[in-house]
């Protein structure tokens, strides 16, 4: 058993797509019509056979659960990143706004941002071996 797809919840999906590769610097994988929505994954440019699929919302179970988790200050998911300081500034220097900065949690640093698609995202850094 392996994890190869999982899913983010966005309001947008064209809006998705411009935040998660231009500013997060993930690629293109998959973008296929489904309807009126579309099949959008993107993966990481350091490799890899995870993907990450941009999920409309427009199930209202989906949109509700989004919602709770945000208004409770709490990630949908979470990216780990080697430099959690660096990673922070770039970030912050690309617009993206935070609701926590980079704090040490037990031996693990953490960070949280809003995703401009309605969801806050953690990034964590493991502790050096």
């Amino acid at each position: 058993m392996r994890i190869r797809l999982n899913s983010v919840l966005v309001d947008d999906q064209a809006k998705a797509l411009a935040f998660y590769t231009g500013t997060l610097g993930f690629l293109p994988s998959q973008d296929i019509p489904v309807g009126e929505y579309r099949w959008i994954s993107v993966r990481s440019p350091e490799g890899g056979d995870a993907e990450l699929t941009l999920e409309p919302n427009a199930n209202p179970a989906a949109r509700a659960y989004q919602q709770a988790l945000f208004e409770q200050g709490i990630p949908l998911t979470a990216f780990e990143v080697d430099d959690i300081h660096a990673e922070y500034r770039r970030l912050r220097n690309a617009g993206v706004e935070f609701t926590r900065e980079p704090m040490q949690a037990g031996p693990v640093w953490i960070a949280v941002f809003a995703d401009t698609c309605g969801n806050l995202i953690q990034i964590y850094q493991l502790p050096a071996d």
